[in-house]
């Protein structure tokens, strides 16, 4: 089975590393030096990891064969697909890889079907699951643990406890800030304030 790990971003320095942005929970391993990878398109590769480093927070990799600034820069946005065993299960219990997650049944808690996850959304901060409803609207879910307390792989399901709102937007409860609703004294004082300044 085929996993993106990664997409190539810009050069850096004149030596061909490139940054990396990592798709993966585990770049230690896909994405360590002596991986070969394959990409989209594919015509760029297979290519082999020499090194890798961290530099001001961003994965920088150095692929053999690619020696300088202009041959780091034709491999701009090019995606890193690598091969894993599809029985293969992440270190952590608490954590999945993506095509274990696609094709779920999301459920709420008293089992009313909501719809199927199409797609993982990896964002810096946190995950999206992206629900496809049986209308065939979509939703974002935050993946964590309050909203989503509930990995079945067995049954092929994931349990949801959306906040109001997340999967009905007509659900949505609206907050109020201070600021919208004054107060009698604050109406009172408001034209006072408004002469004062004339």
């Amino acid at each position: 089975m085929q996993l993106v790990v990664g997409k190539i971003g810009r050069a850096h320095g004149i030596r061909g590393d490139v940054s990396v942005e990592v798709r993966t929970d585990e770049p230690e391993l896909r994405l360590g030096p002596g991986a070969v990878l394959l990409t989209d398109p594919a015509s760029a590769g297979p290519l082999t990891i020499e090194s890798g480093r961290v530099h001001s927070g961003r994965l920088l990799l150095r692929f053999a064969g690619v020696k300088d600034r202009n041959a780091a820069e034709a491999l701009r946005g090019t995606l890193l697909i690598a091969e894993v065993d599809p029985e293969e299960r992440p270190d952590d219990p608490e954590e999945y890889y993506d095509h274990q997650l696609i094709g779920l049944d999301v459920v709420l808690l008293d089992g009313t079907l909501v719809g199927e996850l199409t797609e993982v959304v990896h964002l810096p901060y946190q995950d999206l699951l992206t629900v496809e409803k049986p209308d065939g609207t979509e939703v974002l879910v935050p993946f964590v643990s309050q909203i989503v307390p509930t990995i079945d792989l067995e049954n092929q399901r994931a349990v949801i406890t959306p906040p109001p709102g997340l999967i009905d937007p007509d659900e949505a409860e609206v907050a109020r800030g201070a600021s919208e609703e004054p107060d009698a004294a604050d109406a009172a004082d408001g034209p006072e304030e408004r002469e004062e300044s004339e």
